[in-house]
């Protein structure tokens, strides 16, 4: 598949056959299709800016170009694409997709698949820590049957006693349930240690045999551990993990990106600026400005 032909303005087409339940956090969020569902600032406590569930079909189609908040879809049922570290990844029934901020991502429904999701879509700012981490899965197993229940729990309480109580309880669920598939507690540790050896050194120049040593498996079992475990190949990890930190350099420091370039182990300031063109949605300098 190819990506979307333009990515200068965000674009959204619902189609006649999309149905959702949105609840939005803020009453300063005028966009016309969030104004279809309650609002509940206690979302706000978590940097939620807005959550909900959908049933959609083609021509359903919602691009990004800098999504300004972490991205959670969890697929329900049925099936559809999301555009994630420069490729077009297929997420079905049972399926989780976590997209970091200020990145450009897309989704949208296949011809003739209807799709049916839970999303939780954050707000955050350049200068705070986002929720993705290092060990933060790309796409996943996940239960949806219970983060539905819970997207469906709030938004009738808000709809209805609308107790400031039990509105507190579902929303800091739908914060539970996020932070255990972005942050899962159960991560295998010796990813873990790997990638936290990584980022101590990224100017390094790794390979697949050096990372598989350090987590003294075989370079074939942490390649296959990887892929189940966070959505990703290993170079692809190493990639995100480059760009993930090259990004906040280019945002809070003003050093030349051909430095930033060698900073995060990149061996051409070129490939650099094309890869990070793909995954981030713009060449380093377009990014700064």
């Amino acid at each position: 598949m190819k990506k979307p032909a333009s990515f200068t303005q965000d674009i959204q087409i619902l189609g006649d056959k999309t149905r959702y339940q949105v609840i939005r956090a803020v009453a300063s969020d005028q966009r016309e299709w969030t104004q279809v569902g309650p609002l509940c600032p206690a979302l706000s406590h978590h940097h939620i800016a807005h959550c909900g569930l959908m049933k959609a079909e083609a021509p359903f189609e919602v691009v990004r170009n800098d999504q300004s908040g972490t991205f959670l879809l969890v697929c329900i049922e049925g099936e559809g694409v999301i555009l994630a570290d420069g490729e077009w990844k297929k997420i079905k029934k049972g399926q989780a997709c976590l997209l970091p901020p200020f990145v450009m991502n897309a989704l949208k429904c296949l011809p003739g698949k209807p799709w049916h999701f839970v999303w939780v879509r954050y707000h955050e700012c350049r200068e705070s820590r986002p929720i993705v981490s290092s060990i933060s899965p790309l796409t996943g197993s996940c239960d949806p049957l219970t983060i539905k229940a819970v997207i469906e729990g709030l938004y009738a309480e808000c709809l209805g006693e609308n107790s400031l109580s039990a509105i507190h309880h579902w929303s800091e669920l739908v914060q539970y349930y996020v932070m255990r598939f972005a942050q899962p507690h159960r991560s295998d540790d010796r990813l873990w240690r790997v990638w936290q050896r990584v980022e101590a050194d990224l100017a390094h120049q790794w390979t697949v045999d050096e990372l598989a040593e350090i987590a003294c498996v075989s370079s074939e079992h942490f390649r296959r551990l990887c892929k189940k475990e966070l959505g990703r190949t290993p170079v692809q990890q190493l990639v995100h993990l480059r760009l993930h930190h090259a990004r906040n350099l280019i945002m809070s420091g003003d050093e030349k990106i051909e430095t930033i370039s060698n900073m995060v182990g990149f061996d051409s300031v070129f490939t650099f600026s094309n890869t990070f063109q793909k995954w981030i949605g713009s060449r380093p300098t377009d990014f700064r400005k």
